[in-house]
Protein backbone atom coordinates (compact mmCIF):
# COMPACT_ATOMS: atom_id res chain seq x y z
CA UNK A 1 0.00 0.00 0.00
CA UNK A 2 1.43 3.25 -0.99
CA UNK A 3 0.37 5.67 1.63
CA UNK A 4 0.56 9.48 1.78
CA UNK A 5 -0.22 12.11 5.28
CA UNK A 6 -2.77 14.88 4.99
CA UNK A 7 -5.41 17.06 6.45
CA UNK A 8 -9.03 16.82 6.03
CA UNK A 9 -10.60 19.50 4.45
CA UNK A 10 -14.18 19.23 3.38
CA UNK A 11 -16.45 15.99 3.67
CA UNK A 12 -19.12 14.13 1.35
CA UNK A 13 -21.35 11.45 2.27
CA UNK A 14 -19.18 8.88 1.37
CA UNK A 15 -15.92 10.59 0.85
CA UNK A 16 -13.48 13.39 2.65
CA UNK A 17 -11.32 15.62 0.62
CA UNK A 18 -7.71 15.33 1.84
CA UNK A 19 -4.86 18.22 1.46
CA UNK A 20 -1.90 16.97 0.99
CA UNK A 21 2.12 18.23 1.27
CA UNK A 22 3.99 17.22 -1.99
CA UNK A 23 7.55 16.56 -0.40
CA UNK A 24 10.17 17.90 -2.62
CA UNK A 25 12.40 16.06 -3.95
CA UNK A 26 15.34 18.44 -5.09
CA UNK A 27 17.15 18.67 -1.77
CA UNK A 28 17.96 15.06 -2.12
CA UNK A 29 19.08 15.26 -5.48
CA UNK A 30 22.72 16.00 -7.10
CA UNK A 31 21.17 17.03 -10.36
CA UNK A 32 20.79 20.81 -9.04
CA UNK A 33 19.62 23.18 -11.72
CA UNK A 34 19.96 21.10 -14.18
CA UNK A 35 16.61 19.77 -13.77
CA UNK A 36 13.29 21.44 -14.17
CA UNK A 37 11.55 20.01 -11.46
CA UNK A 38 12.36 22.47 -9.28
CA UNK A 39 11.26 24.85 -11.31
CA UNK A 40 7.52 23.17 -11.59
CA UNK A 41 7.74 22.63 -7.70
CA UNK A 42 8.14 26.75 -7.93
CA UNK A 43 4.93 26.69 -10.43
CA UNK A 44 2.50 25.05 -8.43
CA UNK A 45 0.61 26.77 -5.72
CA UNK A 46 1.99 26.04 -2.31
CA UNK A 47 3.13 22.52 -3.00
CA UNK A 48 -0.43 21.52 -1.79
CA UNK A 49 -2.55 19.27 -3.26
CA UNK A 50 -6.35 17.85 -3.21
CA UNK A 51 -7.65 14.26 -3.32
CA UNK A 52 -10.45 12.74 -2.93
CA UNK A 53 -10.50 9.53 -0.51
CA UNK A 54 -13.38 7.37 0.08
CA UNK A 55 -14.03 6.94 4.09
CA UNK A 56 -15.91 5.31 6.44
CA UNK A 57 -17.15 8.11 8.19
CA UNK A 58 -15.23 8.63 10.88
CA UNK A 59 -12.69 11.54 9.96
CA UNK A 60 -13.97 15.11 10.34
CA UNK A 61 -12.81 18.18 8.66
CA UNK A 62 -9.05 18.96 10.46
CA UNK A 63 -8.22 15.76 11.44
CA UNK A 64 -4.85 14.51 9.69
CA UNK A 65 -5.69 11.42 8.02
CA UNK A 66 -3.41 8.49 6.28
CA UNK A 67 -4.54 7.82 2.76
CA UNK A 68 -3.44 5.01 0.51
CA UNK A 69 -4.08 3.27 -2.72
CA UNK A 70 -2.68 -0.39 -3.63
CA UNK A 71 0.77 -1.15 -5.19
CA UNK A 72 -0.42 -2.77 -7.89
CA UNK A 73 -3.46 0.00 -9.14
CA UNK A 74 -0.19 2.24 -9.35
CA UNK A 75 1.95 0.02 -11.30
CA UNK A 76 -0.86 -0.96 -13.81
CA UNK A 77 -1.97 2.20 -14.23
CA UNK A 78 1.78 3.81 -14.99
CA UNK A 79 1.79 0.73 -17.46
CA UNK A 80 -0.98 1.52 -18.86
CA UNK A 81 -0.50 5.21 -19.41
CA UNK A 82 3.11 5.37 -20.42
CA UNK A 83 3.60 1.68 -21.79
CA UNK A 84 0.66 0.98 -23.47
CA UNK A 85 0.77 4.20 -26.11
CA UNK A 86 4.36 3.38 -26.78
CA UNK A 87 3.99 -0.23 -27.44
CA UNK A 88 0.84 0.70 -30.04
CA UNK A 89 3.24 3.72 -31.84
CA UNK A 90 5.97 1.00 -32.45
CA UNK A 91 3.83 -2.15 -33.39
CA UNK A 92 1.78 0.65 -35.81
CA UNK A 93 5.13 2.08 -37.39
CA UNK A 94 6.15 -1.89 -37.72
CA UNK A 95 2.73 -2.72 -39.04
CA UNK A 96 2.82 0.04 -41.90
CA UNK A 97 6.08 0.17 -42.59
CA UNK A 98 4.98 -4.04 -43.39
CA UNK A 99 2.01 -3.28 -44.66
CA UNK A 100 3.11 -0.28 -47.29
CA UNK A 101 5.78 0.75 -49.18
CA UNK A 102 8.63 1.74 -45.96
CA UNK A 103 8.66 4.32 -44.18
CA UNK A 104 5.29 6.65 -46.15
CA UNK A 105 3.27 4.56 -44.01
CA UNK A 106 5.07 3.49 -40.98
CA UNK A 107 4.15 7.48 -39.62
CA UNK A 108 0.92 7.63 -39.82
CA UNK A 109 0.26 3.91 -38.81
CA UNK A 110 2.34 4.68 -35.62
CA UNK A 111 0.26 8.04 -35.08
CA UNK A 112 -2.68 6.20 -35.46
CA UNK A 113 -1.22 3.83 -32.69
CA UNK A 114 -0.66 6.36 -30.56
CA UNK A 115 -3.47 8.06 -30.76
CA UNK A 116 -5.58 4.56 -30.32
CA UNK A 117 -3.32 4.21 -26.73
CA UNK A 118 -4.70 7.65 -25.80
CA UNK A 119 -8.00 7.02 -26.56
CA UNK A 120 -8.23 3.99 -24.93
CA UNK A 121 -6.61 5.53 -21.59
CA UNK A 122 -8.94 8.36 -22.28
CA UNK A 123 -12.03 5.39 -22.31
CA UNK A 124 -10.70 3.35 -19.48
CA UNK A 125 -10.05 6.58 -16.95
CA UNK A 126 -14.13 7.90 -17.75
CA UNK A 127 -15.19 4.29 -17.14
CA UNK A 128 -13.36 3.17 -13.73
CA UNK A 129 -13.40 6.83 -12.49
CA UNK A 130 -16.51 6.21 -9.48
CA UNK A 131 -15.03 2.50 -9.21
CA UNK A 132 -14.46 2.60 -5.48
CA UNK A 133 -11.36 0.02 -5.81
CA UNK A 134 -9.85 2.59 -8.16
CA UNK A 135 -9.98 5.41 -5.59
CA UNK A 136 -7.60 6.23 -2.56
CA UNK A 137 -8.58 5.55 0.68
CA UNK A 138 -8.58 6.77 4.33
CA UNK A 139 -6.48 4.21 6.47
CA UNK A 140 -6.18 5.56 9.55
CA UNK A 141 -6.74 8.94 11.49
CA UNK A 142 -2.93 10.32 12.82
CA UNK A 143 -2.30 11.93 15.90
CA UNK A 144 -2.21 15.87 15.28
CA UNK A 145 0.30 16.41 17.57
CA UNK A 146 2.70 16.29 14.38
CA UNK A 147 4.76 19.62 14.71
CA UNK A 148 6.66 18.47 11.29
CA UNK A 149 3.65 18.12 9.51
CA UNK A 150 2.12 21.50 11.04
CA UNK A 151 5.53 23.01 9.65
CA UNK A 152 5.24 22.21 6.19
CA UNK A 153 1.63 23.08 5.69
CA UNK A 154 2.48 26.54 6.77
CA UNK A 155 5.36 26.81 4.13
Amino acid sequence: MIEEQGRVVAREPDAVWVETVRSGSCAACNAGRGCGQRMLERLQSGGAARVRALADGAAEVGDRVAIGIPEQLLLRGTLRVYLLPLLLLFGGALAGQHLGSGDETALPFGLLGLAGGFVYNRWYSRRYHNDPSHQPRVLRILPNADASFLERQSQ
